[in-house]
């Protein structure tokens, strides 16, 4: 099938964004401004439609790395070759967070319905110690853990991906990669979206003499729309884990140069924190939503404890009754955010710390916090317990991947930062993480977004820094049913809320759910934030009155979703899946095959 064109995504979604939807309503509206709305001959707006595929679909934020991994699908492969294949792409044509040099989180349901979840997560070196971004005086040295080798964690992405396509992959790994090291040896030309993502960067890049060189011309100006990167470095490192898999990576003259640039720039890693990297098979973090089997993301992430959290104290209410963005239906929402985040606040590495996921994934917990909900006004966010996440960034990506036999792969994987740390190792071409960031730098700081900081996410050597990334796969009477999951930093539990409930509650199609306009509230900074167009002024007015304080905020998160079944949920189709490619950042495409 046709992949979705950019121009379309954003046509809809600036269209969707600017609208409070009714319950299951389209978007229309009577402007002329094709720059704002798609439109049919007759002038009448209408919503772009999911993509459709009859035996797969591949979701991910950039073009190229979904028509990869869809073009695996049509030679044979199945979803675990397509994710392979989208990762190492994306590595190349999304570098700002697609990567070789970072790690995340993967949810996996095979065909037989079992579900698993792979942590490929950084670890924290060998010589890290709780206090090292501060000074003599305990004050966080601003800038230590976001910037530089200091701030580098060691990389999981391929120890993760090489594990998984080991273990399920069905094409050999010189076909998965083989689509990437070309688009890295030949180059790619820009889009205007991928220059955007460039420029956030240029000065940073201009301070490391590697990242100088790929993604900067020699008099220092950064590159254009329409013209080719090339990165014949990363298409060197690719071709030797094609040819050795995860141990060219992790031991010979990768590892060395990794560690080599590391040491001469400032940075802690050594070649026995590569060769000990191991990821971690775990038990997927489970939940039930009105007759959906929800599987995400356990410790180390704090987004699937919040994410069935809040999805347990909303199915004691009639949110479909309440309805759509209404007040009542917002505040239930708003309350269930501020005590899901409330709780997830202090949870850590599960190797490191106890974390207390049965009592608060129990649907009992649910009930009890239901009973002293007030139902017309702000709960004050001071009278619930404090702890606190890590400061994890925003800037991270997710796709989704759905095959003919069931296979669903869901995975989010991070730089931490767009760019990461703002350094490329050596002549590898590999972009570096800015991982360490994401633990508590001094517990009790506050991080970017006002949280603070908690001993439970403290450095340690070994270490996996808490995440809020929650790769999820919805399933229903052992079929599987949605595969999504977001970037967003602290805000992916509630955009993955607000797609699922979309789906379930209000009867949007996918791509309508990943289009709507987005409210988030994580109990501390007491504040509601609000994409524009989430709530009408009426709406506003009543919850302002109710003591909530709302602030607009610029849009957030890149939703890329997959349904089976039909567009939407009970519209049959002779199409197994729809995908709504999220274009917020308007580079990405739903693929179907």
């Amino acid at each position: 099938m046709p992949f979705a064109c950019a121009l379309r995504c954003r046509v809809a979604f600036l269209a969707l964004l600017g609208l409070s939807l009714p319950v299951g309503a389209q978007a229309q509206t009577t402007t002329t401004d094709p720059l704002a709305f798609e439109t049919t001959r007759t002038g009448q707006a209408v919503a772009l439609a999911p993509v459709p595929g009859r035996n797969g679909m591949v979701v991910s934020a950039q073009d190229i790395a979904s028509r990869v991994g869809a073009d695996m699908l049509a030679r044979g492969g199945n979803a675990v070759d397509a994710a392979a294949a989208v990762a190492y792409a994306l590595a190349v044509v999304y570098p700002a967070a697609g990567n070789i040099g970072g790690g995340g989180f993967m949810t996996l349901r095979t065909p037989d319905g079992h579900v698993s979840f792979v942590d490929f997560r950084e670890h924290a070196p060998g010589a890290a110690t709780p206090t090292m971004y501060q000074d003599a005086a305990g004050n966080v040295e601003a800038g230590a853990s976001v910037t530089g080798w200091r701030a580098v964690a060691v990389p999981g992405t391929v120890a993760g991906i090489e594990q998984v396509h080991d273990r399920y992959g069905s094409l050999p790994r010189a076909t998965v990669m083989a689509p990437a090291i070309a688009l890295a040896r030949d180059g790619f030309v820009l889009k205007q979206s991928d220059v955007d993502l460039l420029h956030t960067s240029t000065e940073t890049f201009a301070k490391d003499p590697y990242a100088r060189r790929i993604f900067l011309h020699p008099d220092g100006s950064p590159l254009m729309a329409g013209e080719r990167l090339v990165q014949a470095d990363l298409a060197r490192t690719l071709e030797r884990i094609s040819r050795h898999g995860a141990r060219a990576f992790y031991s010979g003259p990768i590892a060395r140069e990794i560690v080599r640039t590391s040491a001469r720039r400032g940075g802690i890693l050594t070649r026995r924190d590569l060769g000990a990297y191991h990821t971690r098979v775990m038990t997927p973090l489970a939940c039930d939503y009105r007759g959906y089997h929800i599987d995400t993301a356990p410790p180390p992430s704090g987004g699937g404890i919040a994410l069935c959290e809040m999805l347990n104290i909303l199915s004691g209410y009639d949110m479909h009754a309440l309805g759509l963005h209404t007040a009542p239906g917002v505040q239930r929402m708003l309350e269930a955010m501020r005590h899901a985040y409330a709780d997830r606040q202090a949870l850590g590495d599960p190797d490191f710390v106890s974390n207390p996921v049965q009592h608060l994934n129990d649907p009992a917990y649910a009930r009890e916090i239901r009973r002293y909900l007030p139902l017309d006004r702000a709960l004050p966010s001071a009278s619930l317990r404090a702890g606190a996440p890590g400061p994890e960034k925003e800037e991270t990506t997710h796709y989704s991947i759905a095959d003919r036999n069931g296979m669903a792969v869901a995975v989010t994987y991070t730089l931490n930062g767009w760019f990461g740390a703002g350094v490329v190792a050596g002549r590898t071409g590999i972009v570096m993480n800015d991982e360490m960031d994401d633990f508590s730098t001094r517990p009790g700081a506050p991080n970017m977004f006002g949280i603070v900081g908690s001993t439970a996410n403290a450095i340690a050597p070994g270490k996996t820094p808490l995440s809020s990334m929650a790769p999820t796969i919805v399933s229903r009477a052992g079929q599987p049913v949605m595969v999504l999951g977001s970037p967003g930093g602290s805000r992916i539990p509630t955009i993955i809320l607000s797609v699922l409930t979309g789906v379930v509650d209000y009867g949007l199609d996918v791509q309508q759910a990943v289009d709507l306009p987005r409210i988030h509230e994580q109990w501390q900074p007491d504040v509601v934030e609000v994409e524009r167009g989430a709530l009408s002024p009426a709406v506003t007015r009543r919850l302002t009155r109710e003591g909530y304080t709302i602030k607009e905020h610029a849009p957030w998160g890149l939703a890329e979703s997959i349904l089976a079944g039909g567009p939407r949920i009970g519209q049959a189709s002779t199409m197994r899946y729809y995908g709504g490619a999220d274009m917020r950042h308007q580079s990405g495409a739903a693929v179907g095959q």
